[in-house]
């Protein structure tokens, strides 16, 4: 939790967010995902300064709990003073005890956003999802939170200006909006709305500018002219040079196929697995993992 010291911005944790949305993908099922279409919703979790603190937080909690489907989970919460925002006993269940930092007792409003966070750690641990160290891991279930519907609470608790800051969660704001574009762009669903930070708005369009230039990669048709040009430059190198690498940050990578042709392979810009198809044109490739249907030129 930043709490009046500075903000990181911009895109340092993007390779592990991606990973992380691919494990979702691969952990849940695309049936799975998709029962996720709606994001809790913002009179779910609102948190008023008249509201009792023990029971408004468990209110909020159950609704997680709810939204995260996990019926049998039971939420006790309490709040001392720490160094980080929250923190869950990782037990058997189905009682998980979640520590909240004693500022939430005067910022109420951002209960939802500490307790989004939390939750989600219960649902990972129950799947059994987890990525090795704590820095990757926290951004997993940052990531897991704001894909699934609970992340813009996490997004619309930054707030910064010349004399104070407050953000939650390992990820940046960009980085929080570019998983919130990347489930907009899933979901058709515009979370923008539900800002009351007014930092919370220019996150999300940076997220969403950078969300978009996934799907304007080579070989996707969408790529523009010079990412083209970049291509098939790429392209002729590796028919001469087979298991030649592509120009350095290229997201595709060339590679022989036996006496066949050569193929080429690069992230599914919805879930960023990795897709191979030959080279020969124009392909329509399906994402077997998120299913999204894809216009190639290799």
């Amino acid at each position: 939790m930043a709490n009046g010291g500075p903000v990181q911005h911009g895109f340092p944790h993007l390779e592990t967010v991606r990973a992380s949305i691919t494990a979702l993908y691969r952990r849940l099922s695309y049936d799975t995902v998709q029962t996720f279409d709606t994001s809790v919703a913002p009179a779910d979790v609102a948190f008023c300064d008249t509201d009792d603190l023990y029971l408004g937080a468990q209110r909020v909690a159950h609704e997680l709990v709810r939204h995260y489907r996990l019926p049998d989970a039971r939420l006790i919460v309490s709040f001392r003073e720490m160094s980080h925002a929250a923190n869950v006993e990782l037990a058997a269940g189905p009682e998980y005890f979640v520590e909240l930092n004693d500022r939430f007792r005067t910022h109420r409003r951002d209960i939802g956003a500490a307790l989004a966070h939390e939750v989600m750690h219960v649902y990972l641990h129950r799947l059994g999802l987890a990525f090795p160290g704590t820095r990757d891991n926290e951004i997993l279930t940052d990531t897991a939170t704001t894909y699934l519907g609970a992340g813009w609470l996490l997004l619309d608790a930054y707030r910064e200006d010349s004399a104070s800051s407050q953000k939650l969660g390992y990820l940046t704001p960009e980085e929080f909006g570019y998983v919130l574009a990347k489930r907009a762009l899933v979901f058709a669903e515009d979370p923008s709305v539900w800002f009351t930070s007014p930092q919370a708005y220019p996150a999300y369009v940076k997220g969403m500018a950078e969300a978009r230039r996934d799907e304007t990669q080579p070989p996707l048709t969408a790529a523009g002219w010079a990412g083209r040009r970049r291509y098939a430059r790429d392209r002729r190198h590796a028919q001469d040079r087979p298991g030649a690498g592509p120009s350095t940050g290229e997201p595709y990578t060339f590679t022989p196929d036996g006496r066949g042709p050569l193929r080429v392979s690069f992230p599914c810009p919805t879930c960023q697995q990795r897709i191979r198809v030959p080279v020969r044109g124009r392909v329509r490739a399906r994402c077997g993992l998120c299913r999204t249907v894809l216009e190639c030129d290799t």
